[in-house]
């Protein structure tokens, strides 16, 4: 169960929480869905602000509810749809194929990074 100690956003219809658990992707994944929630996913700025206000909170990086699918460099959300909002540091991603989690920096851009890497948990409900 997630402890929640205020760690909570809204972001429109969403609400943001972090356990400040830092765990690899599978793991955040489940603890997510756990808790009846997924990986948080931005789908617009307001949303990626949402997240990006938890991460600064933590001064962590963040794994995204985002992978990389069958297609070297194409991301999806992890519900399989295509990515309708990005948010790519500069000259990212660059993992062809590599790297399939996408991570947020504590300045809101998005980095693909490999899955086994200790993150930030932030779910979304």
């Amino acid at each position: 169960v997630l402890a929640l100690n205020g760690k909570i956003r809204d972001a429109g219809e969403k609400i943001l929480a972090s356990n400040g658990k830092r765990v690899d992707f599978a793991s955040a994944l489940e603890s997510c869905e756990e808790a009846g929630g997924t990986l948080a996913t931005p789908m617009n700025e307001e949303e990626n602000k949402a997240i990006l206000g938890i991460v600064k909170q933590y001064n962590q990086n963040a794994y995204l509810g985002i992978k990389e699918g069958e297609t070297s460099g194409q991301f999806k959300y992890i519900n399989g749809t295509p990515l309708s909002y990005t948010k790519w540091h500069q000259y990212e991603p660059n993992g062809k194929g590599t790297e399939k989690c996408v991570e947020m920096y504590t300045d809101g851009s998005w980095n693909d990074k490999k899955c086994n890497l200790y993150r930030l948990t932030i779910c979304e409900f």
